[in-house]
């Protein structure tokens, strides 16, 4: 991943900085680099201690103490507590990006699986996996993560939400049916996943096509199927008159069925939706349309 500064170090573990500095100063916590104009520069296994000291902090240890302590003491304080089956989702939280910077499966699971026994997979997901995947997309804003630790990650959710997916009740086929896809050069499942467990649960009968659907694919499914309703999600940063230009074709070709459209802000708000069109914002509009 890199370095930081300590205004990336504030975004990402949630301590203020002039905290971090306050702690330097008077316990010498972290020992950031200087570079030549003086300015603070903190490595990975220094992000990591802030976070594992939050951990603590929460958990009502001292700064004073904390500290005195080395890494491997550290650690043996947060297996001590049992960070992993704490019931408050920002310590989770915290543990989870550990898990992703260490490449650490085995961290991920007990504090999934700890998450899923005190809130539930829907909760789950709500309170801690996006957060989580906030996290990961500030990571990237601010270049600091290696895809490899992305793809970890996305991949280990990935394989959650799929097992509660197959987990759910048949569908009641008097329910309307949905088709759910991403369009083509499209590869971030992850909301489209979510979306399925969702409408799933909701015993909707549901045509679940994946990443990358050319148009014309679609199209020709939805002949085949006439489903109700269909969502697709706009993930990537594109220019907007092509999303513009794509929406207007999916409804031109797509006209008796609902369109919903969930995914990117930054661009979603940028378009204008065709009639019987509807921008999903997030999972509160996707529940009360089901």
């Amino acid at each position: 991943m890199g370095n930081y500064s300590i205004k990336e170090l504030e975004k990402l573990s949630g301590i203020k900085a002039h905290t971090i500095r306050i702690w330097e100063v008077r316990y010498g916590l972290l020992k950031p680099k200087r570079t030549d104009t003086n300015i603070r520069i903190y490595d990975d296994e220094q992000l990591k201690r802030l976070l594992n000291v939050a951990l603590l902090l929460k958990k009502g240890f001292k700064i004073s103490k904390i500290s005195k302590l080395k890494p491997d003491e550290i650690n043996k304080h947060l297996l001590a507590e049992d960070i992993e089956s704490t019931s408050y989702p920002e310590d989770k939280l915290s543990g989870l990006v550990v898990s992703m910077i260490e490449l650490d499966e085995e961290m991920f699971e007990k504090i999934f699986s700890s998450s899923l026994l005190s809130l539930g997979f829907k909760d789950t997901l709500l309170k801690l996996i996006y957060p989580l995947l906030e996290k990961v997309g500030l990571f990237w804003s601010i270049g600091k993560i290696n895809p490899a630790q992305e793809h970890f990650v996305s991949n280990l959710i990935r394989q959650k939400i799929i097992t509660a997916i197959d987990s759910q009740l048949p569908p009641d086929k008097s329910k309307s049916k949905f088709m759910l896809f991403l369009p083509e050069r499209e590869f971030h499942e992850i909301g489209l996943l979510t979306a399925h467990y969702l409408v799933k649960s909701s015993r909707h009968p549901v045509i679940y096509l994946g990443q990358n659907v050319p148009l014309e694919d679609a199209v020709s499914v939805y002949k085949t199927c006439h489903p109700a309703n269909l969502l697709a999600f706009v993930t990537t940063t594109q220019p907007v008159e092509e999303v513009q230009d794509y929406l207007d074709k999916l409804s031109k070709l797509i006209s008796k069925s609902e369109i919903f459209i969930s995914g990117n802000p930054e661009v979603l708000s940028k378009v204008k939706f065709p009639p019987k069109m509807k921008w999903l914002k997030n999972i509160d509009d996707l529940e009360g349309i089901l």
